[in-house]
């Protein structure tokens, strides 16, 4: 797809390949915003993967989006976000996607994790999910939000939704894991549920000011 094939006026790009978090983030943008087209880094072949070299949640979403919505001409929406622990000192915090390695995997991230846990008292495993969402116009204008989830990580997998850490991430509140939620649960509850939500109550002001640029 290229960018004159859509149109600036309805479209949003998230500014991501992977399957689990266009899926939830579609969902939960285009019940919010009536008529919004959204579309994923895989309708756009030619953005190759773009390096995140950020140390923080806002820095990484903000390289994503920018280099986003320069490259299609349309607003780009991105999020970095990740699983905090407080036992392994914020590990693996912005490294969570590829905590264990370059080849890493869910399956091999979530046992790294639970490894590195294997000695720590269940009184000591509190965590958080923590998500920085981040829309940008290509002409430089941003609107961030923030969201946060609170839990602690359990010794066991459990559930089989989700993806990521959600089979060992363990809601207090709810008595169950992210993975077991059904996913309006989980997205009402999540960290990236919440940014969303943060997002979404400046996005009127924000796509106003977007229009106007382009109109000018």
């Amino acid at each position: 797809m290229s960018p004159t094939s859509a149109s600036f006026t309805d479209t949003i790009v998230l500014a991501t390949g992977n399957a689990g978090k266009i899926r939830e983030l579609s969902a939960m943008l285009g019940a919010c915003v009536p008529g919004i087209r959204v579309l994923g880094l895989k309708d756009f072949p030619e953005i190759r993967e773009i390096p995140e070299t950020g140390t923080t949640f806002e820095e990484n979403a903000r390289i994503k989006a920018r280099a986003v919505a320069e490259a299609t001409g349309l607003v780009a929406v991105a999020d970095d976000s990740g699983l905090v622990v407080d036992a392994l000192g914020g590990a693996p915090g912005v490294y969570s996607a590829r905590y264990s390695g370059e080849d890493a995997t869910d399956q091999k991230n979530v046992a790294k994790l639970l490894d590195a846990l294997r000695d720590v008292p269940d009184g000591q495993r509190g965590c958080h999910f923590a998500c920085v969402m981040l829309a940008a116009a290509p002409s430089g204008r941003e609107l961030s939000a923030h969201g946060r989830w609170s839990g602690r990580v359990v010794r066991e997998r459990a559930g089989t939704g989700g993806f990521g850490y959600d089979p060992v991430f363990f809601d207090d509140e709810l008595g169950m894991t992210a993975a077991q939620m059904p996913p309006e649960v989980k997205n009402a509850r999540s960290h990236r549920g919440r940014a969303v939500a943060a997002l979404l109550r400046d996005w009127p002001g924000f796509w106003k000011h977007v229009q106007t640029e382009r109109e000018g």
